[in-house]
């Protein structure tokens, strides 16, 4: 099986939920460093990524270790932003500005614009002018290729529709899709039309915040805590599956939590601040699940009777 990993950047700038901190930085560097050493081939931010003051941290600290990347790494990786429709980008140039803002943080390397949720559920038509704008950035010379966040199968066919009328198409989408994640029936329809279409399944939260890695310690916020004491005990039968894989493979509960995704050909794009954290996930390169043990797993899932929360603007 081949199989590709992302490295998520969402961490990078976020105080509230994930405790960071600028003296970090250098860490972040490692990080990234090594994630590109390791096979990486996918990295993934956003606009919105970074809290309060720090908005765009995200891609600005990827700008920054871009800059210091050679020609023949950074042509080799994939660096995809998303953009946040929120209300106040109105219209058809309601993205341009904030494109502008993000291919120049990252250093002018943007393969991939992804819209970052829906706005089906309340203003059905701003997606599609969003949507027009890039096709219209594409048309005006801009290199990139197009991409969606947190949308449902019943609309992705009406987009992928959409788009053809402008004579493009989508590269990627991304949906929430782990051991825990809600609805995991919707989420596989959207792989399925995914899978028509010749568009790259994108995994985000593999890890569910990490809790699926079962690691207990280092959780970095009061928000993060109380989510890792919500699950201790729902999770139980999950953790029992998850450890029996990993003892008998010789590898990390986080490997086989990842590892479920990469066996239904999806692309995880996995959170990590540290260097010690890529080592162990790109470890995931180096084996597969086997039937049995994905159907233990999958089973173990379909039983827990608590799951992540779903992003409230997914599209149905």
């Amino acid at each position: 099986m081949h199989k590709k990993i992302g490295l998520g950047t969402w961490s990078w700038g976020n105080k509230f939920f994930w405790g960071y901190q600028t003296n970090k930085d250098d860490q972040l560097e490692e990080t990234y460093k090594e994630a590109l050493k390791r096979g990486f081939a996918f990295i993934d931010t956003a606009d919105s990524y970074g809290t309060g003051r720090l908005s765009g941290r995200s891609e600005e600290l990827l700008g920054r270790y871009l800059s210091q990347t050679s020609n023949a790494t950074k042509n080799r990786i994939t660096i995809a932003t998303k953009l946040a429709p929120y209300p106040w980008r109105i219209g058809r140039k309601g993205f341009k500005e904030p494109f502008l803002r993000s291919f120049n943080r990252l250093n002018k390397k943007l393969d991939i614009v992804q819209l970052h949720w829906s706005t089906s559920r309340y203003n059905p038509w701003q997606e599609f002018q969003f949507l027009d704008c890039l096709c219209d950035l594409i048309d005006d010379g801009f290199d990139f290729q197009i991409g969606l966040s947190n949308v449902g199968p019943k609309n992705l066919k009406k987009i992928i529709e959409y788009l053809a009328q402008r004579e493009k198409k989508l590269k990627s989408v991304q949906v929430q899709f782990s051991l825990l994640c809600p609805d995991l029936k919707k989420q596989l329809k959207v792989k399925q039309i995914c899978n028509q279409n010749n568009i790259d399944f994108l995994a985000y939260s593999p890890l569910s915040f990490g809790i699926l890695s079962l690691n207990s310690n280092n959780k970095s916020s009061l928000a993060r805590n109380l989510m890792f004491k919500t699950f201790d005990k729902s999770i139980l039968e999950l953790r029992k599956c998850l450890k029996i894989v990993s003892e008998n493979r010789k590898v990390s509960p986080a490997q086989v939590a990842v590892n479920w995704v990469c066996y239904q050909g999806a692309i995880p794009i996995v959170g990590l601040r540290k260097k010690v954290h890529v080592k162990d996930i790109s470890g995931i390169l180096k084996w597969d699940l086997n039937r049995s043990e994905f159907e233990m797993l999958q089973n173990a899932s379909y039983k827990c009777a608590l799951k992540m929360p779903g992003n409230p603007f997914t599209s149905n």
